[in-house]
Order: structure tokens, then C-alpha cells, then sequence
């Protein structure tokens, strides 16, 4: 099973830092997931514009479920001025901040998948002491900080439901490799936990399950 050419292609064209290979990684473990814990919802943490979003959109079609994209769309700290990341095409003009917002709704409106994917707007840990659903998948791709990273582990990884999948962005065993935070304060913690094993490794996306 593979994302529908369309849908990949509205992937691709959209922002973000997600190469082509870890989306398809991601799409093969959500659907899987959505398989083995039948019923519940997907989960984003840090969706930017899109580009991920529209992988894990078609894989919750695929599996009969939804997801909810949470992200505040102000930017993480790496995207933020003076840093790599940061797109001025994606700043507000009228106050100054980046807002994207309307990049992410634009890219699941032209894919089709407004049906299934859900816009929550708000801080991270905030939505998650709220929003208290069990999850069949979990993605964490928010700020890569030690902190947000640290809350992003501690709020989101205890909702995922056992069977379920926890996958995590942007983990650099070596140092040389990127930034430490998704490895030292969410994949190593969830490993260390015993409620997790790794099921697989695409790039720098960790696929684990909940055994327990």
C-alpha cells in the first residue's frame, strides 16, 4: 500500500523538511496502525504547512480514521529569524510573526482532505492536557528545544494506546548529525520506558510500538 500519486504530489509541493522516503515510512506505519488499533484517531504534533500532514491525512483515510494536527503555527525556535529554517514568505507582515496557518490550510483544502484532518490551533502541552483521546498513532515533530520536546514526550506519548505507534522526527543519534532534543528527550525516555520498542528507523524517523 502506497499514498495516492495526488495526494503525494500535494505532499511534495507543500513546505516543510519532511524527505520523500520518511513520508512513505510514515504513511506505511500509520495505516498499520489505524489496522491494529482499529477505531481511534491519529495524532500530529507540529504540522508547519502541510507536508506531512497530507501523508498522515491519506493514511488515516486508508485506515477509516482521523487525525488532529496540533500546532500553535507561530514556528518553532529553529524557524524563527536568524535561524536555518526560517521562510520569510511564511511571516505576517501586519504583526511581524510567522503564521502558517494559512499554508497548512490551503495544502489540505487542494488534497482533499479536509474530511479527515482536523486544524487544532494551540500550544502543545496545553492541547494535550485537554485533549485526553486514546490514540492508535502518534507523531511528534514539534519544537526540537529540550523543553518543548521534553512536554511534547511527557503530555502525548501516555495516550497512545497499546498496539498503537508512536513515530518521532528528526532523531540524531550523533551529535554531528542535527539537533539532540527528539533523541535524548523523547526516544530514548520512550525506549528507556519500557512501554516502547522500535519497530523501525527511515532516515531520521523513529517508528515505535506501545507493548505496554
Amino acid at each position: 500500500m502506497s499514498l495516492d500519486p495526488a495526494l503525494r504530489a500535494h505532499a511534495l509541493a507543500a513546505k516543510g523538511f519532511m524527505p520523500e522516503d520518511e513520508g512513505d515510512a510514515l504513511y506505511d506505519a500509520a495505516v498499520a496502525a489505524g489496522r491494529a488499533v482499529p477505531g481511534l484517531p491519529f495524532l500530529e504534533v507540529g504540522s508547519y504547512c502541510g507536508r506531512s500532514t497530507v501523508w498522515l491525512g491519506g493514511a488515516a483515510r486508508e485506515a477509516g480514521t482521523v487525525l488532529f494536527a496540533v500546532d500553535h503555527h507561530r514556528g518553532s525556535e529553529e524557524n524563527q529569524a536568524g535561524w536555518e529554517h526560517h521562510d520569510t514568505t511564511v511571516v505576517d507582515p501586519r504583526i511581524g510573526k510567522m503564521d502558517t496557518l494559512p499554508f497548512f490550510r490551503a495544502t489540505i483544502h487542494d488534497a482533499g482532505l479536509e474530511d479527515v484532518v482536523f486544524a487544532v490551533v494551540g500550544l502543545s502541552p496545553r492541547v494535550a492536557a485537554n485533549l485526553r483521546t486514546p490514540l492508535a498513532f502518534l507523531f511528534i515533530d514539534g519544537g526540537h528545544g529540550e523543553e518543548p520536546a521534553r512536554l511534547d514526550y511527557e503530555g502525548w506519548t501516555p495516550l497512545v494506546a497499546v498496539g498503537g505507534t508512536l513515530a518521532i522526527h528528526d532523531v540524531f543519534p550523533d551529535p554531528a548529525d542535527g539537533g539532540r532534543p527528539p533523541y535524548e528527550q523523547i526516544f530514548v525516555p520512550a525506549l528507556e520506558s519500557g512501554r516502547f520498542r522500535l519497530v523501525s528507523a527511515t532516515g531520521s524517523l523513529r517508528v515505535l510500538q506501545r507493548v505496554d
